[in-house]
């Protein structure tokens, strides 16, 4: 498994000279360095490639006229002059490390390159946003083994797991043309629900069961050829970076359409992830060896490799909060609704990529694995209202007086993600936010 290994980019010490950079768990430091696409907020601009940096953003797009460096780095830059980030995630690792390489020695304390780079800075806070790359193909995973048992219980209680669940990482393709970025609104999805009892015919309007689920994103960088399969020891080289992931879901829906092909109207409606995408080389110092309880099946060969034993697992913290029309009025501050952790999956990243294509299917740049909800294992990590409330049983209190089995009209759901420990600097994944509209009827 060649993965980013540390290097100077990762040094805990590194200072920045850009104003806010050093300030403890802005969660932008130089040790971070994500990519979006973006433009002044309200402005006719082209959106362009940023890289975050406190709380500013670079512009590339601007940069990338000046030419300042060369070889894979001057490569890599070049390719970041259209407003996505596929050009750049299509060189492939070599090239990702070099520009990160020459962005981190030129937003370094002491850099000759301040007064050049100075003026190609832009507020963070007054950004706006598109995807931040031209997504083909969505696949969605379901790699939570306390979500998969948590559901599974609401419907086989004595079998919450099908036989199948720790032998392969379960997953369905999804719809790409519905994904936005985060600020994403969408109206509340229609379709038809489960007849109830005594009624033959099933009933038709707006979904009552609307949730979220937390998981993360995937952006695959180089892909391969069709027929030829990506070993799991490669699988790191074809991935570019991670965001934050909201697969929104319509439980009522699926409930009735789901077999005996899977989901349908009630995922294709909306998903929204966050804007910035955190590479996977500046995740390298958070890898974590990955394990499985002896109980359970040990992975087959391709899905294994001493590599993926020792460093195979992130380490990301997630959190799940929720504004509602009422506290947003009343100025409450969101709500906490959980937090969970990404090191609790039960596949890793390298592991869903030589899955996805050992059959010979061909990823491309761009494409998108969604991980599934990612919950942990006791109270207050579930990744969902349906975990949350046990299937609508248990409506949830929040802090300003009003209660929720499942989303409504005018509801906001904020994923934020964080990878911490000690001695190294905090990194953010930034924020996913959606909203619910009400039905068009």
């Amino acid at each position: 498994m060649t993965h980013a290994y540390l290097n100077d980019t990762h040094d805990p010490t590194l200072q920045s000279w850009v104003p806010g950079a050093n300030e403890a768990d802005n969660g932008f430091p130089i040790q971070n360095l994500p990519f979006a696409v973006a433009r002044r907020r309200d402005s006719q601009e082209d959106f362009r490639v940023m890289v975050a940096i406190g709380p500013y953003a670079l512009d590339l797009g601007l940069l990338a006229c000046d030419t300042p460096w060369h070889g894979k780095a001057a490569d890599a830059l070049a390719a970041c002059v259209k407003p996505a980030l596929n050009d750049l995630m299509a060189l492939g690792q070599e090239y990702w490390s070099a520009l990160r390489a020459a962005l981190s020695q030129d937003l370094r304390q002491g850099s000759s390159a301040e007064s050049r780079l100075r003026p190609m800075l832009i507020e963070r806070s007054k950004l706006e946003y598109a995807l931040p790359a031209q997504i083909g193909d969505y696949t969605d995973f379901y790699i939570s083994v306390h979500h998969a048992t948590a559901v599974g219980k609401q419907f086989r209680p004595d079998a919450p797991l099908l036989p199948n669940y720790k032998w392969v990482p379960i997953g369905y393709h999804g719809r790409a043309s519905s994904i936005g970025v985060s600020g994403q609104q969408f109206p509340r999805p229609i379709g038809q629900t489960r007849p109830p009892e005594g009624q033959e015919q099933p009933n038709f309007g707006p979904c009552q069961r609307l949730d979220f689920e937390l998981e993360m994103g995937i952006l695959i960088g180089k892909g391969n050829k069709a027929g030829h399969r990506i070993p799991i020891g490669q699988a790191d080289e074809h991935v570019f970076g991670l965001c934050l992931f909201n697969d929104w879901s319509a439980r009522d829906l699926q409930a009735w359409e789901y077999q005996p092909l899977g989901p349908f109207l009630a995922k294709n409606f909306a998903s929204t992830i966050s804007p910035w995408v955190v590479t996977l080389e500046a995740l390298a110092p958070f890898r974590r060896p990955f394990s499985r309880p002896e109980s359970d099946p040990q992975p087959l060969p391709y899905l294994q490799d001493q590599a993926n034993l020792e460093s195979g697992v992130l380490d990301v913290e997630l959190e799940v909060y929720l504004s509602t029309e009422q506290s947003r009025q009343q100025h409450k501050d969101p709500a906490l609704l959980s937090r969970s952790n990404f090191k609790q999956a039960y596949w890793t990243v390298a592991q869903l990529v030589a899955h996805h294509s050992v059959n010979g299917c061909n990823l491309q740049t761009g494409d998108l694995l969604g991980t599934g909800t990612l919950s942990g294992p006791g109270k207050g990590q579930e990744g969902s209202l349906l975990e949350m409330n046990q299937g609508g049983k248990n409506p949830i209190d929040l802090p300003w007086g009003e209660q929720r089995n499942f989303l409504e009209d005018q509801d906001e759901v904020i994923l934020k993600g964080f990878c911490r420990q000690d001695g190294y600097p905090t990194l953010s994944f930034g924020e996913c936010a959606g909203r619910v509209l009400p039905a068009i009827v």
